[in-house]
């Protein structure tokens, strides 16, 4: 592991183990087997890859489906009050559920220690841009409404991305936002980024024409630099503190560095964490590899130093 800190950035870079890598390689090996032979459509798939992240020990599961929100709560035993995690899952916007990744879920609950909801936002390309943004938004309303005073953000891939757009000019504190957790974060729709046009990325999950499509299919004739789609393109100035892992194998590999550099060059405060070695969304094989479940803590604890900050 090794550190590096600049006014406002924390920058710290984890080596892979031997064992993690052998594990890697089998997760990844499963995951391309489970897509190739699945006999069912792409989001029955992409579920069935998600849901394999074990529902932990020590939760209830309840559903909800209203005329504001739908998703699950995610109730760790003893949970802290007032504070509670909003949940906004990956897959490109087209792709996921509240249902297949509340295993994943249940994994940071379980070691903040806080209830979660998992959203169910709509998916494209039935429902487009801004359809998921104006969801996330309305899921804070809703509980902020419900009296919860300290919200953590926390979303994987396109959900980080969706996470990280919500944040309006004053931070998202009207909408109870304490901080936000990224993983793998999806933050420019125009695909700018050197890590993902260059040929010296290997990334073992996404592809371009991946990326571009769905990217595609969610914006329709929207401008991919729209701050609520890429919120790399509109920074603002007064964040709660930001959290951000990333692999380096991954073809958004820049998209988190360049908002964390961009972040704290506007004075806010930001954690990158880079993983070297390890694929997109690492963090879901919580079985497998010691780095998701150290991933995982470090996340856990980011959130709870953020609510004892303004408690």
């Amino acid at each position: 592991m090794s550190d590096v800190q600049q006014t406002n950035l924390i920058e710290v870079r984890h080596r892979l183990s031997d064992d993690d890598r052998e594990a890697a390689l089998s997760v990844l090996d499963r995951t391309q087997r489970l897509f190739a032979e699945f006999n069912g459509t792409m989001r029955e798939a992409y579920d069935a890859m998600t849901a394999q992240t074990p529902v932990a020990d020590g939760v209830d599961l309840e559903r909800v489906e209203n005329a504001d929100v739908k998703g699950w709560w995610v109730r760790p035993e003893s949970a802290l009050s007032g504070r509670a995690i909003l949940f906004l899952h990956g897959g490109a916007f087209v792709l996921g559920s509240a249902t297949a990744y509340r295993g994943f879920a249940s994994q940071i609950a379980v070691r903040a220690g806080m209830d979660t909801f998992v959203l169910d936002y709509p998916l494209a390309p039935e429902h487009p841009f801004p359809a998921a943004h104006d969801a996330a938004i309305e899921a804070l309303r809703w509980m902020a409404k419900s009296g919860i005073r300290d919200i953590a953000l926390v979303g994987d891939s396109a959900g980080a991305g969706l996470a990280l757009g919500v944040l309006g000019a004053d931070g998202g504190r009207s909408l109870n936002v304490a901080c936000v957790a990224a993983f793998s974060p999806w933050l420019d729709l125009a695909l700018t980024g050197s890590s993902s046009r260059s040929e010296a990325t290997h990334d073992p999950v996404l592809t371009l024409p991946i990326l571009a499509n769905a990217a595609a299919a969610y914006l329709g004739s929207a401008d991919p630099a729209d701050r609520r789609a890429s919120p790399l393109y509109d920074v603002p100035e007064h964040l709660p503190p930001i959290a951000l892992q990333v692999g380096t194998d991954e073809l958004l590999f820049d998209d988190a560095r360049r908002y964390a550099a961009t972040a704290a060059q506007r004075g806010n405060s930001v954690q990158l964490e880079i993983y070297e070695g390890l694929h997109h969304v690492f963090q879901r094989s919580t079985r497998e590899l010691a780095s998701a479940r150290y991933a995982l803590d470090q996340i856990a604890g980011f959130i709870l130093r953020c609510g004892s900050a303004i408690a």
